[in-house]
């Protein structure tokens, strides 16, 4: 069984962190390398951040494939400037990257953000990238994408899933399956009710042409992230934001996407909220029939980001436990049956920052929220994701007067 890596250098037991500095390899300028640190450094220790040769990186996305890591990000060169779409890869497990190669601009120039991100998945040579164009809404336009057959050194013009350039597409999310059929959910409003609903397509070549959407749940809120995981077993499992109460919903199916049902609310605060919270939540696998998820409420005196298990497939949840004092957008990720993590940007009065905090027992308890990020800068919507070489923890930052960058650590296991 793995387990998380010890330091034995006299710290009692701390968790060896490897930092990904963006600076050439003298061997091999293509290549970008990490850095190990471990968490007893100083509170105030500064992580480089990953400018790429970009002036502002407004969105990013990763997919695990074997010892593959694939990254997609929405950035411009220029500040100010057009978005284009940059993809690099990992090769080793997310301790070295390739460089950014860029794929899309133009006419495909997207209109990603935090929270609205673009998408990557990956399936052997097969890999799908998609995001949003502009339409006549702010933050919601057509999709569009690109997919490759050859693991990304070409790249054609993928069909859109949605099968019209409806101008209110939005919060879109992508994963391959283990039978290489690639997944995506997103919020639309294709009858136009006046409300969005959460739609699915699926494609079985590769991502070069989409089957006819369906509709999951036909009321949803219309501003937050869609979570869609595929598990070992082969079933597909997406968490959501729905309409009445502003709970989390969870939809399953186990036959490849062809037909879904609702199992559970995750978290039934019974929140009644008529805004957009624009928040998701997280969603992982530890071991067959059993989940681990975080999510977010604005219930009164009760509100923050939970996490909560379930030993039998997302039908029942346990208790929630709170994250942090201001915690909002987080995920989770497990390294096995035993060890999780759970990481998340917490509201300071100087800024946003980015903590995380590790559960030994699936869950059971968790230890004390450990910072990664500087208090007085605007760091956000951070992501974890097991690799072939531990948990990649990644967000984008802010530093004072300084553009968005992109930052990961790498939390190493064996």
């Amino acid at each position: 069984m793995s387990q998380f890596r010890i330091s034995t250098t006299g710290f009692g037991g701390a968790l060896i962190l490897a930092l990904l500095v963006l600076t050439g390899c003298a061997h091999d300028p293509a290549l970008y390398q990490t850095t190990v640190l471990d968490e007893t450094m100083p509170k105030n220790r500064f992580y480089p951040k990953a400018a790429l040769g970009l002036a502002d990186i407004k969105s990013f996305d990763i997919a695990v494939d074997k010892q593959f890591v694939h990254a997609v990000i929405a950035g411009n060169v220029k500040k100010g400037g057009a978005l284009s779409v940059y993809y690099l890869r990992s090769e080793d497990g997310g301790r070295h990257w390739l460089k950014p190669v860029p794929i899309g601009h133009g006419a495909l120039a997207p209109i990603a953000s935090r929270g609205n991100d673009i998408q990557i998945a990956a399936s052997g040579e097969h890999l799908v990238i998609l995001w949003q164009t502009s339409g006549e809404f702010p933050h919601q336009g057509p999709l569009t994408g690109v997919y490759s057959s050859d693991a990304g050194k070409t790249w054609l013009i993928s069909q859109n899933p949605a099968a019209n350039n409806a101008g209110d597409q939005a919060h879109l999310d992508l994963v391959a399956d283990q039978q290489g059929n690639f997944h995506v959910v997103w919020l639309e409003d294709p009858e136009e009710h006046g409300f969005q609903s959460v739609r699915y397509a699926r494609s079985l070549d590769g991502g070069a042409h989409w089957e006819k959407a369906s509709t999951l749940d036909d009321s949803t809120c219309s501003c937050c992230w869609n979570r869609l995981i595929s598990l070992d077993s082969g079933e597909l499992n997406l968490l959501y934001r729905d309409m009445e109460p502003r709970d989390m919903g969870l939809i399953q199916s186990k036959d490849q996407g062809a037909n879904w049902h609702r199992v559970s609310t995750v978290g039934a605060f019974n929140w009644r909220f008529e805004g957009c919270p624009h928040i998701g939540g997280g969603l992982a696998e530890s071991q067959t029939n059993v989940l681990h998820s975080v999510v977010w409420t604005g219930l009164e005196k009760q509100q923050g980001l939970y996490y909560l298990g379930s030993k039998n497939n997302g039908v029942s949840w346990s208790v929630p436990k709170k994250f942090g004092n201001n915690a909002q957008h987080g995920d989770i990720a497990a390294i096995d049956a035993q060890h999780l993590v759970a990481i998340w940007d917490e509201m300071g009065s100087d800024g946003s920052y980015i903590v995380y905090a590790r559960s030994d027992n699936a869950g059971t308890t968790w230890t004390a929220p450990i910072s990664l990020s500087k208090t007085d800068e605007v760091a956000s919507h951070p992501r974890a994701i097991k690799t072939s070489e531990g948990l990649l923890l990644l967000w984008t930052e802010q530093p004072f007067k300084q553009p968005l960058q992109w930052s990961m650590l790498l939390l190493e296991s064996r």
